[in-house]
């Protein structure tokens, strides 16, 4: 075990952490130079075609005499969980920061993960070969953040490969070699899964204890789930099988389960034979809190959402969904994610590995209901908000968030801030930049929060948050009525202070969605029976009178008594036709 270390890399988003990776599998001569690609450990096609790190990806090489299993994991806020998930697997951490931008708010989300974690941290300064690199200030930026000295810190370049060969030998000299914990029994921690179509559920673990054989029969402690261990090995990103992995190391185990959901991330794997007592200290379950409905285009693709959702979760342990009908839109599901981005990649990935034809609904937060009666319901959208009259409160969600932007902007971002109906509650200097601490409402950060700040800042702003609890504000659901009739998917829930703004604003935007039809259309936006902003669209007028040549008034104003008379009636059995860009509209409020 002395001969091993793992390490994962953490850094900001597009800070360099698979281009770095790339250059450690290089120079360790774990690819062939033929094999070699930029960014191989992300193989998904959408994570080549964005640029960013999805899914984490594990490897394994070897450096002078030396086992190093590295863990790639990725910036994106939205995916912290499984930054978290690495981070428990392995002893360092190899903290990233671009020269040219320097600590940015991943980085610190990051670096407190690790501290929490007790790893050892080895700084890299990335990208020092670019004309805009300001070696010096990222690095008195680092020793005020870290407390190092500047000698530990490595200059590197990803794209060259400069100072890559460094790192490798920091990780040997200063990590350190896994520990036993004490215990006789086998103990492996899952840190992910993912579903293989030819051979069932994959799972990366990393062995703490024992070893695992090949055939052997295993248990999932936490789902209380037997299997068998098919195949094990390590990934040199490729599979590559051996007999047994022994305390210690990182590899994977092909079992004969059939969903991610009988062996969960952060769950024990012990022995079915000798099984160990107390399992080890597992991940906290991942609380989605943004929810969207996704409804098929045509209805008959209904079973093939739900077919293609349940794929998806098989290696997403995030993922939360269930069946919800709506009049407008027909047969859906009703889908948790762990932030915007979440909910974009899963989208794109419907559409483009199941080939399906989506309308996806408003995002929204979960919200907490106390009833008169004491008791508290989690409603996830707004049409499941019971009667008002038996509602005491209702608390939403709120987040801590964190703002890394230059000195001289702070105006600009306090005063989006407190747009959002939120506040700040610190303000503290790194070299140059501010850093601003602030509370807000989760639901007025969904819709467009990240494209204001970077507004506000000329892209100069990073941002990280996490979920702060929820408090009791005088919320109000605001419906929408089409001609009378009131459309359950576009209702949503807002402060009272803001209802009547947003009501405007999306009848106005309706307005121009929506066709015209023969007769006038009410579009209207109400709290319970107070309707607060109305827009009519127009009817047409068709020219009754065209077939008429003398100048005969009473002929004419006969006609047109006619017409009024019909449209009256179409207005009566009228039923308007909403197109599905209406519910898009509400997307970017």
């Amino acid at each position: 075990m002395d001969k091993i270390r793992n390490f994962c890399i953490i850094a900001h988003i597009d800070h360099g952490k698979s281009t770095i990776a790339d250059r450690m599998m290089e120079l360790t001569g774990t690819v062939e130079k033929r094999e070699m690609k930029s960014q191989l450990l992300d193989s998904m096609e959408l994570e080549r075609e964005k640029g960013i790190t999805i899914k984490l990806a594990p490897v394994t090489m070897h450096w002078k005499g030396y086992t190093l299993n590295l863990i790639d994991t990725p910036g994106h806020v939205d995916f912290s969980y499984e930054v978290s998930r690495s981070l428990q697997a392995v002893e360092a951490a190899v903290l990233v920061v671009d020269a040219t931008q320097g600590i940015q708010a991943q980085t610190l989300a990051n670096v407190y993960l690790a501290i929490e974690q007790n790893l050892t941290i080895i700084p890299v300064i990335n990208k020092v070969d670019l004309p805009a690199a300001d070696v010096e200030k990222t690095a008195a930026e680092i020793i005020n953040l870290l407390g190092c000295s500047r000698d530990e810190i490595i200059e590197a370049s990803g794209k060259t490969g400069y100072g890559v060969d460094k790192i490798l030998d920091a990780v040997v000299e200063r990590g350190p070699a896994p520990a036993l914990l004490g215990s006789q029994a086998t103990r492996a921690l899952i840190f992910d899964s993912y579903f293989d179509d030819y051979r069932g559920v994959v799972l990366y673990v990393r062995i703490f204890e024992g070893e695992i054989k090949k055939n052997a029969e295993i248990l999932m402690m936490a789902a209380e789930t037997k299997g068998l261990a098919l195949e094990v090995g390590v990934l040199t990103p490729k599979m590559t099988p051996r007999e047994s992995l022994k305390a210690g190391e990182i590899g994977y185990i092909v079992t004969n389960l059939k969903t991610t959901r009988e062996a969960k991330v952060g769950d024990t794997v012990t022995l079915a034979k000798n099984p160990a007592v107390k399992a080890l200290p597992g991940y906290k379950n991942v609380l989605p809190f943004v929810y969207a409905g996704f409804f098929p285009v045509s209805n008959d693709q209904y079973k093939d959402l739900r077919e293609a959702i349940e794929k998806l979760a098989l290696s997403d342990s995030a993922l939360r969904f269930e069946p919800e009908n709506s009049p407008v839109l027909g047969f859906g599901l009703r889908i948790g994610f762990l932030g915007l981005l979440h909910m974009d990649i899963i989208r794109e990935r419907l559409e483009r590995e199941f080939g399906l034809d989506l309308i996806v609904t408003n995002p929204s937060t979960n919200y907490e209901v106390v009833m008169n009666n004491g008791e508290v319901r989690e409603i996830k959208s707004a049409a499941d908000l019971p009667d008002v009259s038996e509602v005491k409160e209702i608390r939403e969600p709120w987040v801590k968030g964190e703002i890394i932007l230059p000195k001289n902007m702070i105006g600009n971002v306090l005063n989006l801030i407190n747009e959002k109906r939120g506040h700040q509650t610190n303000l503290s200097y790194i070299e140059d930049r501010a850093v601003i601490d602030f509370e807000a409402p989760m639901a007025n950060l969904l819709t467009d929060f990240y494209d204001q700040l970077k507004s506000a800042t000329s892209g100069y702003a990073s941002f990280n948050y996490e979920l702060n609890g929820y408090k009791a504000e005088d919320l109000v659901r605001v419906d929408f009525l089409v001609a009378g009739h009131k459309m359950d998917a576009l209702s949503i829930m807002c402060h009272r202070s803001e209802a009547e703004a947003i009501g405007r604003e999306v009848t106005k935007k309706l307005k121009e969605v929506i066709p015209r039809q023969n007769y006038e259309v009410a579009l209207q936006a109400a709290i319970g029976a107070r309707i607060i902003a109305r827009e009519t669209i127009g009817a047409y007028r068709k020219d009754v009178t065209v077939k008429i040549h003398t100048g005969d008034r009473d002929r004419k104003a006969k006609l047109l008594e006619k017409q009024k008379r019909g449209k009256a009636r179409m207005k009566r059995f009228g039923k308007v036709d909403i197109p599905s860009e209406a519910f898009t509209v509400m997307l970017k409020r």
